[in-house]
């Protein structure tokens, strides 16, 4: 095994065990909750297999869904998430991410905040519409949707500022 792959490997148990053990406690205002595992997406090799990514994904959602008894809608976002990555990438980062030379920690933060605004905002527009599946509830959704992405946003851009790696 590679060192990438062990780092990926690593990122992926310490996220699980962040979010499960510590911010799944965390409902601030019955609004706010952060979802830093999807850093994990966001932080993927970019050539990375389409198909193992989605798997892999799909496993990092049903891992929160099985800890977090939700039933399946963190795996859910976690494929949609990792689903619509390129598009992301390609908003964010255009020509770079084409010719497959972006690498997250040289690049400016306005194309960060882009990237992870976009994923994050995707992400949790799907996890809340199949938590809280209901019309009525259309407020709650535009709330916790609103809360949770500016908060996971915070979170995870100063987690990618205080763990900034130049060949990540």
């Amino acid at each position: 095994m590679n060192n990438g792959i062990l780092i990926q490997i690593g990122r992926f148990i310490v996220l699980i065990l962040a979010q499960v053990l510590i911010l799944n406690d965390i409902n601030f205002l019955g609004y706010l909750n952060p979802y830093i595992y999807i850093i994990f997406i966001l932080l993927a090799p970019i050539n990375i297999n389409r198909s193992l990514f989605l798997v892999i994904s799909f496993a990092l959602g049903l891992t929160i869904d099985v800890f977090g008894d939700s039933g399946g809608i963190h795996a859910a976002a976690c494929i949609t998430a990792a689903y619509i990555r390129p598009l992301a990438l390609r908003s964010a980062f255009g020509l770079s991410y084409e010719f497959q030379t972006v690498k997250l920690g040289n690049t400016g933060f306005g194309e960060r905040l882009v990237y992870v605004t976009i994923m994050v905002v995707a992400h949790h527009i799907l996890l809340f519409a199949l938590e809280i599946f209901s019309v009525t509830h259309a407020l709650l959704f535009l709330k916790k949707t609103l809360f949770s992405s500016i908060f996971t946003m915070l979170i995870t851009m100063l987690i990618l500022v205080l763990f900034r790696r130049n060949d990540s």
